[in-house]
């Protein structure tokens, strides 16, 4: 024990970061600082906690452990240049937290919430536990517009449609951003690991230089991303936000995932762009019903904490799944034969994100004309993408899948060729992320193989050789999907 007194005035007051790391608008930190007692600063990396692979405690896919160590790196410089210290320590999270309280005579605990239920009740065991032993903790709400449990229908119960949800929570007041703080103060020594040590980044092989070309990661990007998409994504947006050739969406997704950025950020500088005459009420109102789907995901999870393994619409628990690992191994490499399916997992595959438009196309193929379990759709995305939300992802998928909140119906079922020709029209992303496609005429770069032998051999392209012919035939795999729907009760 440190023979500092909880009670003294200089008992130190410990931030614990999570899914929060940036200084600006963090409340936990704000909450700890006007404590004005000289604050740590921790991150825990847990990998050891009992449950981790339960509902609601997942461990980090491998992109997502990229972009923490790279958001890490970028936090300790943060706080390093206005006095402070990172402090990072592995281990199972309420033991090191309750160590490092033992260590320095900790007074009080601040951090931000998390909503999937294996963190939520660590956190309740770990602050009742704390509070009885004369530690004051405080839990902040910094990664949601709202809290998931403050939104209720009429009858009482969690939203399960978006747009009343998105109705009752958009009329809702939204505080302002916290600023950085100017300065922080010097707090007590204490031993931390070496960030190298955990080996967040991969090595060999190292697989992550198409993520590093891509991404900024940390709060400085999270900010340069933001100020990119209000001058130049921002304007058209309503309109334009499905093409996927070219810059129309915001890729904040990563840095709202990790806490570079938060919601509340983000919706004050849209909001401020309009107030200025500097964005159209169409583009906000857009991007403010996006910003309210990640809110409804976590409403979701919350209310759900198996919204990864479990259909939310139990009628799908007795749907006829194929199990067909070639045609999984085929849409993991983008090797379909449908161009803009390839396109999208090769950019995932690539960069770590795939376009929100192209993920939905992905995602209807695999489910609907691969009649493959979404949940393994889910798995994938959740190792490969930078932005692997624990609400966002499996909520998205199960949207997709039909068995959803507020799903698309099953028989809604994506057409690659024409959401291709639709979305990608000059076929300017498909030739970009399939570059074997390069030489198409626009007219048939997202259905080559209805290509003469000439313009194929103009192209450079040989079907089966260097660019794979159609997996499945799509209006017979449609009728398959439909009839499987059909057979498993629906109608």
């Amino acid at each position: 024990m440190s023979p500092t007194s909880p009670a003294s005035p200089t008992s130190p007051a410990l931030v614990w970061f999570r899914d929060d790391l940036r200084l600006a608008d963090n409340p936990a930190l704000a909450g700890a600082l006007a404590e004005g007692r000289p604050p740590i600063l921790l991150y825990v990396l847990d990998e050891e906690t009992p449950g981790r692979e339960t509902p609601g405690r997942r461990s980090l896919g491998a992109a997502a452990r990229w972009w923490l160590g790279r958001s890490l790196a970028a936090l300790a410089a943060d706080i390093a240049r206005i006095g402070g210290r990172l402090v990072l320590r592995r281990g199972p999270a309420d033991r090191v937290v309750r160590e490092v309280v033992r260590e320095a005579g900790v007074a009080c605990v601040h951090w931000n919430r998390r909503y999937e239920a294996g963190a939520i009740a660590l956190d309740r065991h770990l602050k009742a536990e704390l509070t009885a032993g004369g530690v004051d903790v405080t839990s902040h709400s910094g990664t949601l517009l709202h809290e998931p449990w403050t939104l209720r229908t009429r009858s009482g119960g969690p939203y399960r449609v978006f747009t009343p949800f998105y109705r009752a929570a958009a009329s809702l007041g939204v505080r302002a951003p916290l600023p950085v703080p100017a300065r922080l103060a010097p707090g007590p020594e204490l031993p931390g690991d070496d960030l190298d040590d955990w080996r967040l980044e991969p090595r060999e092989p190292d697989w992550a230089g198409g993520l590093r070309a891509a991404w900024q990661p940390g709060e400085a990007g999270g900010r340069a991303a933001l100020v990119e998409f209000l001058d130049r994504g921002l304007h058209g947006y309503a309109e334009r936000r499905d093409r996927p050739d070219g810059a129309h969406t915001s890729r904040l997704s990563p840095f709202l995932r990790s806490g570079n950025l938060s919601p509340v950020q983000a919706l004050a500088a849209v909001e401020h762009a309009a107030e200025a005459g500097e964005a159209q009420a169409r583009d906000v109102e857009k991007f403010r019903s996006e910003l309210y789907w990640r809110e409804f995901s976590y409403h979701l999870l919350f209310h759900h904490p198996e919204l990864a393994t479990a259909n939310l619409n139990a009628r799908f628990d007795a749907f006829p799944w194929r199990d067909d690992a070639g045609f999984v191994h085929a849409w993991q490499r983008g090797l379909t034969g449908y161009p803009i399916v390839d396109a999208g997992m090769r950019q995932l595959w690539q960069t770590g994100w795939m376009h929100n438009r192209v993920r939905m196309i992905c995602a209807s193929f695999l489910v609907k004309h691969g009649l493959v379990d979404w949940r393994h759709g889910e798995a994938w995305f959740w190792d490969t993408l930078v932005d692997a939300d624990p609400a966002n992802n499996p909520a998205s998928w199960q949207w997709v899948a039909g068995s959803g909140a507020d799903a698309a119906p099953y028989f809604r079922i994506f057409n690659p060729v024409t959401q291709g020709e639709t979305f990608d029209p000059d076929g300017r992303y498909v030739r970009h992320f399939v570059p074997e496609l390069a030489g198409m005429p626009a007219n048939l770069v997202h259905k080559p193989w209805q290509a003469t032998p000439e313009v194929l051999a103009r192209a450079g392209v040989t079907l089966g050789t260097s660019y794979p012919r159609p997996i499945v035939e799509l209006a017979a795999a449609r009728e398959r999907a439909l009839d499987a729907y059909r057979r498993s009760g629906g109608k």
